[in-house]
């Protein structure tokens, strides 16, 4: 799910003039923005770009708060991705399954280190992978698992981490959307063999670009990974693999820094919001989200609806000021850069359904009752079209 499952598109379309938008980002709050803006004059005084001191502080208590060990800032959760598969030795002839049901970079990135996905689908609830599906999907090439702990909610994962275990199977989880999400306590990214995560702008922490992080217990897999996103330099100008560069930006780090310590208190009001939302609506001709199982989480990165007359019930909403937007319209095995897999419409029929009745309402920690209110009352005015 940056797969999304890590990435997801900054609606600015869908919230221009609404009353109600989807998201607000840090320049509407004038305190947050002061403190960030001090942090870009540091920085440019001290013309401190490209590694150091600032990138290696965040990167240290980005590892704490996920409990891992380690932890790499890179150039986007697509790179975090491929540099794990790449860092795992994942290659041609490898076989890796993801769902379906995601941003387009969970599957890209395997792709990209020339294995081939395993494109599966999802469960119809949760519109996560389970042991169950991954299960059915796994032949003797088979060398990894990708869940995306898809729009905040936490996949199921310890069956699924039992199944690899005994297999051999590499569990590579895509934390993109899922910040902070706790699964039996503990952060996501930090269950299987190594975490990724995005900082797009949108995340529940993002950043002021592009930007991602790695996230392991692994000495010699976040070595290799170490190596992977700077041109394989170990010491300076001793380069001792041809990689390539994906580095995340000092300024960057220094930013995600700052928003880090706000993270557990943004998550909570989405939550909160999250509670109140799904409260205004029950009764109304949506369906609502599923409550996380009783171990897991949901930090509800996205508050996704479902209607069989999704498209008529946005154009509803937007005549009414409110801001919505739908992730994600195809499912990867329908789009034009999978088709070589064989895979058309039905093959994946849960994740197709998800495709054309999901919605995503406004959410945001910063979101007031007046909005919640607004949203609920636009979404529950909506008179269900009687003609199918």
């Amino acid at each position: 799910m940056n797969a999304p499952g890590a990435g997801t598109a900054l609606p600015l379309a869908a919230t221009e003039g609404k009353r109600v938008p989807f998201i607000r980002l840090d320049n509407a709050n004038p305190e947050l923005m002061a403190e960030l803006l001090a942090v870009v004059e540091r920085i440019a005084s001290e013309s401190a770009f490209t590694l150091g001191p600032e990138l290696e502080r965040f990167e240290q208590n980005f590892a704490a708060y996920c409990g891992t060990e380690y932890g790499l800032g890179v150039s986007s959760g697509t790179a975090a991705l491929e540099l794990a598969l790449r860092g795992l030795g994942i290659g041609p002839g490898d076989e890796v399954v993801v769902p379906t049901y995601s941003f387009i970079a969970t599957a890209e990135a395997v792709s990209t280190v020339g294995a081939t996905p395993v494109i599966v689908d999802v469960e119809e609830e949760t519109a996560l992978i389970n042991a169950e599906i991954v299960a059915a999907a796994i032949t003797e090439r088979t060398r990894c698992v990708i869940p995306v702990h898809l729009f905040g909610r936490t996949v199921e994962m310890d069956p699924l981490l039992e199944l690899c275990r005994e297999r051999e199977i590499h569990v590579v989880e895509d934390a993109c959307q899922a910040h902070g999400a706790l699964y039996r306590g503990k952060p996501v990214g930090s269950l299987g063999d190594a975490g990724c995560f995005s900082f797009y702008p949108t995340k529940n922490l993002g950043g002021w670009g592009d930007g991602g992080a790695f996230v392991s217990d692994d000495p010699e897999l976040s070595h290799r990974v170490r190596l992977l996103r700077s041109h394989g330099e170990g010491t300076r100008h001793h380069h001792e693999i041809a990689t390539g560069t994906h580095r995340l930006d000092t300024l960057q780090a220094a930013i995600l820094d700052v928003k880090l310590g706000h993270l557990e208190d943004w998550n909570q009001r989405r939550r909160d919001a999250a509670a109140a939302l799904g409260a205004a609506l029950a009764g109304s001709s949506v369906d609502l989200p599923v409550p996380p199982i009783a171990h897991g989480d949901n930090v509800f990165h996205l508050f996704v609806i479902r209607s069989r007359h999704r498209d008529a019930l946005r154009d509803h909403l937007d005549a009414c000021g409110v801001a919505s937007a739908v992730h994600y319209p195809t499912p990867i095995h329908l789009q034009p850069a999978y088709a070589d897999l064989g895979l058309g419409p039905g093959s994946l029929p849960v994740a197709e359904r998800l495709a054309s009745e999901n919605c995503s309402l406004p959410i945001f920690p910063a979101i007031e009752d007046w909005h919640i209110a607004e949203t609920a009352a636009a979404v529950t005015s909506f008179e269900v079209p009687t003609d199918n």
